[in-house]
């Protein structure tokens, strides 16, 4: 390089340390300036070039226009150039004229020159592919700028010393360089328009990202803007940004499913090139067995998709690593600095400078690396979402079978957010290996061999943690179970909590929740102390390291002295060590279970799918519109074919009818034609489109209209002809939005009927060319189904002269078919019109005379015309009186009657008839169970949080956890904070003695007394852990227990307007946050809190001056703090609301594929989830980059406390000593770690304790009287004779709402039997509620053998009353637990309890006898088993006051006869009222009571009332009883 300089008067050495190091006024030599510092920028630029150029082939954004900060730019990379060449001339001018300039004044201008040229072709470039804003220029303007400092400074010095410029040309030309270099980095800094047709020209709110500037995306300044927003008001779905266009659902996962189907094509080439078969039948052969050969694998799939984000974070990552090694080697210099009193000052602040410039890139870089990261991560759940959602709608049945809906949403909800969570950690694999070789080789450059002792230490920890965290893990396996019986049982509970009221059960059903409550508990007792030991491993590994390290350095060797540059730097360098130790556990175990995830992915993405060809849908023979020739079909591979040589030909516009007896493959036939079933010979063809109605109907949850509708344009005549001919328009009225009523999932707010025609309006409002109806008739009522027969599917329906194929089970529509196909066995046994059929005399007319009578056949037809009017609107009706009015009765007693008489000519027609039975069933069905969404009357909507959580949820927490143990954990925690400070005080003042005796010797004494401290530290660590667990242990017991005993006492009214979903949440969603996750986030709380706080204490100790800037920091650290939490908050709420939707889309597309495959819809659902899943990222995205935001201002606040923790070491320099400046900068290193920690658990904190404040305002609901009151207990034995006496009594439901009796003034003798009756709502159920004071009085009271019911204690009156309820509600346990919850009864009670209610026969033919298990709710009995056992309950009780609410149709009548007849013998002297529905059962009662909106109307014996021709003498005659 000498040479390069060459002689002369500008002649120079390349490097002189003494111009440049050992002074106080430093310099670079001419010769450096011109050469090296010259080149720096320009050797950058050409080093970028290749990779940038690379990028910008392949990120074509458009072009943008010649701007005028465009034209600037070139301009000055000209003027540049210019100059350049100007110099280089300048210099052949002198070679000329005799004088020889150096050789560098040759090359550096050609050097410089060529560069300029290429960055103006470069800016250029750039605008051609619509760069906004370069990085790679701004950090060659930079760099330029820079560089050219020095000699800024040098030539003016040079000027000054020497009174005169030397080269007054050269001097010139540089200062006009400077001035262009420093105009262009100006001008880089602003960004240029966008480019042309760039997606932000229609887009309302795109996302400022795509358009920010370079230094704005590297300090992420773009997001600020929401923080603001966020920061004023609570962040709503309008604020977000959209989504760039490639992180949409469509783009990421078509990139994906390409790079699997080349994995497929591989994987089956590889299969091909293996075999090569030589038959037919050995190919079939290869192709069972072919889950032997290699599967294609989707790993290699994902890492094809996103090699270039896995590249580029890998970069980003490798870079940090590098930096995070620089600030040690600094700390050792610095060290080096302040013990050797000659070196200049200016080194020192030199070193802070570095430093502070080393950690800011070092934090920009890893934000770049965690953004990089967590955007691919939500990349990688996007992906897998949408394979998988794609994979859903075509596998087959045989699949669909193995795997339950269940499991495929947990493929989507739970596996696809593994490789999320994994993603961060990936980097790991090759990182932590380099992390830790790189830290033990420059502890090694330190302290030799006994590095090795700290590293032992390290690798002996390792397996003990993983013991430690198996154990948890098993525990944690153990606690779900209890959880989920806990939550099971309390889901039961509240869906049965009227039962548990009437029966005064409550104390039972207490007492198992607090029993599994308390195996719970113990578990989590153990787990968490599991948990707090292995924190305090955590907390004292580097210690230890430390403590071994230092131990063995100095006790190996006399001659090893311990001094503070060895002693922090190799502190220094185990933190850094400390990190990629403390991931590999978690990073291990995160693989192990994201391993599992693929496997279970990679299966199901390799699962057979539907062959699409195998329905032929161009071409077929004229005049038809489906064929099926020589057809066999099966459901699976493995099973035998359901339906076999099928020949079938069905003309255009005909309607044909499909029958035979249960199971002989009518709907399978149904299946084979929209191509569901698998073919194995033969073929099929269907001409034109399709519309399918299955047996089950499938609703989706939207409204009602988008239902029928299913994706088609609204055409507003036809829909109403639609809606019209399948009978909805009277139920339209009923529901509370009309048509835009929005449906439950899975139509849970229609009842079955409604479903049914719902589906079928869906079918003629799609019309199309072909009808398949899969029994749509059997869930709806006969005249119903008469009805829709007519209007639609008949030849006079709506869909007259289309194809309809009409599977049934009516036989009275089989004349008006065009013909008939007989199926038996899966085969066709027959085949023609009715007549035909009939004459034939074969199965068919055989079928035809068991079923159906002729003489019946028309008896019923004349019953159902007459009726059918009147029965249309009652049917669409009855189904919704349970959302019209407040009493639970729903059916009136005239309809029960006019459905009786339909029903009557079909009782005798033999036990197998199909409609009968349906009948009955679809009553069952036709009950809605849940309250729609009225417009705010029933349910009152849940608020969600917003804003600060109040401090007093956070009192309330500290009172459950207990002041003490609180004060206590504080505490401990001061005191390991003060006994970690005073470790390393000691270590600093330990290296001192080398300095002063450069021998240390009592040794023993110094590690002795350090290793005490250390100890200490970590034994306060575990203790204030123990303490924490007891403390949250007991909280989570309080709260769980107010919150229980609070719920069992609530009134019957807050269950009717709480949907049981929400009080269950509070049960586990809540519960499981306080139980879990609040004790540790406080831990981690405390634990970053006092980190921060000791490092300030101990730089404030070193050097007093740092206080000046402690204040400005923390201001800024708190104003950072506030922004972030507001806004994080709000992202993460809107963020988890957006995610359910996508997986009950996904679990209700599973159920209804069959119907999206048939309506052709299957691109538009696949959009239709995209669309969802973009929602929920663009709540996702924003969260990441606020992470990201957050880290980098807190990390400078860090930063900056480096720079003034060195700065003021180097200020003081003359009053410190080595040991104390390690100890304050080596705390500074760690103190942004620390910061950022705090921040995010402070968040976390705040999101986790809402669960304190839901749980604590759902134990503070008013609650019902008390169950006992003990100084007004009811006497023994009490009531004696039953009598009941209601005396001016009235009741409302809920305060403000009407009065639902008003002014009751009956007096029921003691054994009387009382019937009840009126119409719907005229509050016979209200009665008997206001007996068992489940309705308080309004005014008035009740006697009960004159003893005034409400001055008892609620447990007291009702369990001396007995109900048998309309509806059973049984709880899952044993028949022992369901009949006798307390265990007071002996076994023979029991028994001969079963036996008058004639379940003794079914109870002793189970093995398990009492101990049968019922499931849940009873599902495994059927209703009438159901009812009698409730029979049995009263029989047990045999109290004198028996109250039977009669069920109504969804008893069969058989059950009802049996109850009635026990009633009458065993409970012949109690006073009985019967709320009737069917006026048969209490035409011998003594008395019948009739009510009118609530006041007595009539009130005598039946035969009376007959007599005086009132209301009840109406309902008789109706019922066809007068």
């Amino acid at each position: 390089m000498d040479r390069l300089c060459g002689s002369g008067e500008l002649g120079s050495k390349f490097w002189d340390s003494n111009l440049s190091l050992y002074t106080n006024t430093p310099d670079l030599t001419p010769c450096f300036q011109n050469s090296l510092l010259a080149w720096v920028p320009c050797i950058y630029l050409w080093a970028a070039l290749p990779c940038y150029l690379f990028y910008l082939r392949h990120h074509q954004l458009g072009y943008i226009v010649l701007s005028r900060l465009s034209r600037l730019k070139t301009a000055l990379g000209v003027l540049l150039w210019c100059i350049s060449w100007v110099d280089l001339f300048y210099s052949f001018h002198g070679l000329i004229h005799g004088s020889s300039p150096a050789p560098v004044f040759f090359v550096t201008p050609l050097v410089v020159g060529i560069t300029m040229l290429l960055a103006t072709l470069l800016i250029q470039y750039e605008r051609l592919r619509g760069v906004q804003s370069s990085g790679v220029l701004i950090i060659f303007w930079l760099l330029c700028v820079i560089c050219a400092i020095i000699p800024f400074r040098s030539k003016i010095l040079s000027a000054v010393a020497e009174g005169k410029i030397l080269d007054p040309f050269r001097f010139t030309t540089f200062y006009i360089y400077f001035a262009l270099v420093f105009c262009a980095l100006i001008l880089s800094c602003f960004k240029e328009k966008p480019p042309l047709f760039s997606p932000e020209n229609h887009d309302t709110n795109p996302c400022p990202e795509a358009s920010a500037g370079f230094f704005s995306r590297l300090s992420f300044w773009w997001f600020t803007k929401l923080a603001i927003l966020g920061y004023r008001r609570p962040l709503e779905d309008r604020d977000l940004w959209s989504l760039s266009e490639e992180d949409c659902s469509h783009k990421v996962v078509h990139r994906l499913l390409e790079a699997w189907q080349r994995e497929k094509n591989q994987a089956s080439g590889r299969q091909t090139t293996a075999v090569d078969p030589k038959t037919p039948g050995e190919d079939e052969v290869l192709l069972r067995a072919r889950p032997k050969s290699k599967q294609p694998s989707f790993l290699w799939a994902l890492v094809r998709t996103f090699t270039s984000s896995l590249l580029m974070g890998a970069c980003f990552k490798l870079i940090q690593d590098l930096l995070s090694f620089i600030n040690p080697q600094l700390l050792s210099i610095l060290i080096r600095f302040i013990s050797d009193p000659t070196a200049p000052t200016w080194w020192g602040f030199v070193l802070a400078g570095l430093m502070f410039v080393s950690s800011t890139m070092q934090t920009l870089i890893l934000h770049q690396y965690h953004h990089c990261i967590f955007v691919m991560a939500l990349r990688f759940r996007t992906a897998i979402i949408g394979v998988i959602y794609r994979k859903a709608l075509v596998i087959t049945n045989s699949v669909k079978r193995e795997s339950t809906v269940g499991e495929m949403v947990n493929l989507m909800s739970v596996d696809a957010q593994r490789f999320m969570d994994v993603s961060p950690f990936i980097n790991l694999l090759w990182s932590a290996p380099l992390q830790v070789i790189l830290a033990i080789y420059f502890l090694w450059q330190i302290l030799g061999p006994s590095v090795l002792a700290g590293v032992a230490v390290i690798i002996l920890l390792i397996p003990l943690n993983g013991a430690v965290s198996v154990k948890m893990k098993t525990y944690q396996v153990q606690q779900m179970k209890f959880k989920d019986s806990r939550i099971k049982l309390m889901s039961e509970i509240l869906n049965g909590i009227k039962v548990l009221k009437l029966y005064a059960w409550e104390p039972s059903f207490l007492e198992q929740v607090e029993g599994i409550r308390q195996n719970e508990l113990q578990l989590l007792r153990k787990g968490a102390y599991l948990q707090a030991i292995s924190t305090f491993i955590w907390i004292c590994t580097p210690f230890l390291v430390t403590l071994m390290t230092l131990g063995v350095y100095v006790c190996v060797d006399e001659n090893n002295v311990l001094d503070a540059e060895k002693a922090f730097v190799s502190l220094s360098l185990f933190n850094i060590l400390k990190m990629p130790l403390n991931m590999l556990p978690q990073l291990i175990s995160g693989l192990t279970q994201t391993s599992v995830s693929l496997k279970r992915i990679q299966d199901f993405l390799n699962q057979d799918e539907l062959d699409p060809q195998c329905v032929e849908r161009k071409t077929i023979s004229p005049g038809h519109a489906i064929t099926i020739q020589n057809g066999t079909f099966t459901w699976a591979q493995d099973l035998p074919p359901t339906l076999h040589s099928l020949n079938i030909q069905i003309p255009k516009g005909a309607l044909v009818a499909v029958v035979g007896p249960v199971g002989c493959g009518k709907s399978s036939l149904v299946s084979a034609l929209l191509g569901e079933m698998e073919k194995l010979e033969g073929a099929v063809s269907v001409k034109g489109s399709v519309a399918y109605v299955p047996q089950q109907a499938w609703i989706q949850n939207c409204t009602l209209q988008e239902n029928v509708l299913f994706g088609q344009p609204m055409k507003p005549k036809r829909y109403q002809q639609a809606l019209e001919t399948c009978a909805l328009l009277a139920d339209l009225d009923v529901l509370p939005g009309g048509d835009q009523t929005e449906i439950g999932e899975k139509g849970i707010n229609l009842s079955g009927g409604q479903r049914q025609r719902v589906s079928l309006a869906r079918a003629v409002y799609s019309d199309a060319n072909i009808f398949l109806l899969d029994d749509p008739l059997s869930a709806v009522d006969s005249h119903v189904a008469k009805h829709i027969f007519d209007q639609v599917i008949g030849p006079e329906g709506v869909l007259a002269g289309k194809t309809r194929v009409l599977v049934t089970h009516g036989i009275s529509f089989l004349p008006q078919t065009d013909f008939i196909i007989v199926l038996a066995d899966g085969q066709v046994s027959e085949m023609g019109h009715y007549s035909a059929l009939l004459q034939h005399d074969g199965s068919f007319a055989n079928f035809l005379r068991n079923y159906a009578p002729d003489e019946v056949k028309e008896d019923h037809e004349v019953l159902q015309s007459a009726n059918e009017e009147v029965l249309l609107l009652e049917d669409t009706l009855s189904t919704h009186t349970d959302m019209t009015d407040t009493e639970p009765a729903i059916y009136e007693v005239r309809k029960q009657f006019m459905r009786e008489m339909s029903s009557l000519s079909s009782e005798g027609e033999g036990q197998n008839r199909p409609v009968p039975r349906r009948h009955t069933n679809s009553l069952e069905k036709e009950m809605p169970v849940i309250k729609t969404k009225e417009t705010g009357v029933l349910i009152k909507e849940e608020t969600a949080e917003t804003g600060n959580v109040k401090l007093s949820v956070y009192w309330d927490y500290a009172k459950s956890v207990g002041l003490c143990t609180t004060l206590s954990i504080c505490l401990l925690y001061a005191g390991q904070s003060s006994a970690a400070i005073g470790a390393n005080v000691w270590l600093s003042a330990w290296s001192n003695d080398a300095m002063e005796h450069s021998r240390q010797n009592n040794t023993s004494v110094r590690l002795g007394v350090y290793a005490a401290l250390g100890l200490l530290q970590g034994l306060l660590v575990m203790l204030s852990a123990f303490t924490m667990v007891i403390g949250a242990i007991q909280a989570a017991r309080l709260l769980h227990e107010a919150l229980l005993h609070n719920k069992m006492r609530s009134p019957q009214s807050f269950f009717d307007t709480t949907p049981s979903g929400r009080i269950l949440n509070r049960f586990s969603k809540d519960i499981y946050v306080i139980d879990e996750v609040l004790a540790p986030t406080i831990l981690m709380l405390f634990n970053s809190f006092f980190t921060s706080i000791s490092t300030i204490v101990v730089i404030v100790a070193s050097t007093p001056l740092f206080i000046v800037v402690v204040l400005p920091l923390a201001v800024l650290y708190g104003f950072v703090q506030r922004f972030y939490v507001a806004t994080s908050r709000q992202l993460k709420r809107l963020e988890s609301i957006s995610r359910s939707p996508i997986f009950s889309h996904f679990s209700e597309t599973v159920t209804g594929t069959s119907v999206i495959r048939a309506y052709g819809r299957v691109q538009d659902f696949m959009v239709l989830s995209d669309t969802k899943v973009d929602n929920n990222q663009k709540s996702s995205y924003p969260y990441i980059a606020s992470n990201r935001w957050l880290g980098i201002r807190v990390e400078f606040v860090g930063n900056c406390v480096v720079l003034f923790a060195a700065l003021f070491a180097v200020i003081g320099r003359d009053s410190l000593n080595p040991g104390i400046v390690g100890l304050s900068v080596s705390y500074a290193l760690q103190v942004t770690v620390a910061l950022n920690w705090m921040i995010r658990t402070i968040s976390d904190l705040e999101s986790n304790i809402i669960a304190v404040e839901r749980v604590k305002e759902y134990s503070s609901t008013e609650t019902e009287a008390p169950w006992v009151v003990e100084s007004n207990r009811a006497p023994e034995g009490w009531p004696t004779r039953g009598v009941v006496e209601f005396r001016n009594y009235s009741v409302r439901y809920r305060p403000g709402l009407e009065l639902v009796l008003k002014n009751l003034t009956l007096r029921v003798q003691g054994g009387e039997k009382v019937g009840i009756v009126g119409r719907t709502g005229a509050g016979k159920s209200s009665m008997t509620l206001c007996l068992f004071r489940i309705l308080e009085a309004a005014e008035g009271e009740i006697f009960i053998d004159g003893l005034n019911v409400a001055h008892i204690g609620l447990h007291d009156l009702r369990s001396q009353l007995t109900i048998i309820p309309q509806d059973p509600i049984l709880f899952s346990g044993t028949l022992r637990l369901n009949l006798d919850p307390f265990g007071r009864y002996s076994e023979e009670d029991l028994w001969r309890a079963l036996e008058l209610s004639h379940l003794n026969a079914f109870v002793s033919s189970q093995p398990a006898g009492l101990d049968f298990l019922c499931a849940e709710g009873g599902d495994n009995l059927s209703v009438g088993q159901r009812q009698l056992l409730c029979l049995a309950r009263a029989l047990l009780r045999k109290s004198r006051v028996l109250v039977l609410d009669e069920a109504t149709a969804a008893i069969d009548l058989e059950t009802d006869d049996l109850i009635q007849g026990t009633i009458r013998t065993q409970f012949e002297d109690c006073t009985v009222l019967t709320i009737a529905h069917r006026l048969n059962t209490i035409m011998d009662y003594d008395r019948v009571l009739v009510l009118d909106k609530g006041v007595v109307a009539e009130f005598d014996s039946p035969v009376n009332l007959i007599a005086a021709g009132g209301i009840f003498y109406g309902m008789a005659k109706d019922a066809g009883l007068a």
